[in-house]
């Protein structure tokens, strides 16, 4: 898949659709910003997240910052390797260290989110 099929959220997450699953993870940006990541507390198989609400957490050696939900849905996996090896988050944000996936409860949510090139736009006027 393309990156430009991702889509994004203004707190740095990236979702990318695969039929009725969302796979979801933060950006490389958002990795950078964090510097070394230490842990990821991961959400719950089943748990019922919202979109744009907390779905997990990331600590790095200078803050912890909660990860957010791109879209509604019913998780219906984790990524066990980046819980044993949160420095993966570092390594490839963007592909190996998604965090979850989820069951989408609602494809209409995704209108709500923002394409590569808006993302672009909006973290190079973050600086």
């Amino acid at each position: 898949m393309s990156m430009s099929e991702l889509r994004f959220t203004e707190q740095h997450e990236w979702v990318r659709i695969e039929g009725d699953t969302a796979i979801c993870g933060i950006t490389s940006y958002a990795a950078e910003q964090l510097g070394d990541v230490v842990y990821v507390e991961l959400p719950k198989v089943g748990q019922q997240v919202a979109q744009f609400k907390q779905a997990a957490v990331v600590e790095s050696v200078k803050a912890a910052s909660e990860v957010y939900a791109p879209l509604s849905g019913e998780v219906i996996a984790i990524n066990d390797a980046i819980a044993g090896d949160p420095a993966k988050v570092n390594a490839d944000a963007m592909n190996e260290a998604w965090f979850f996936k989820l069951k989408i409860k609602d494809n209409g949510e995704l209108a709500k989110l923002m394409t590569q090139d808006k993302y672009n736009d909006y973290i190079k006027g973050l600086h």
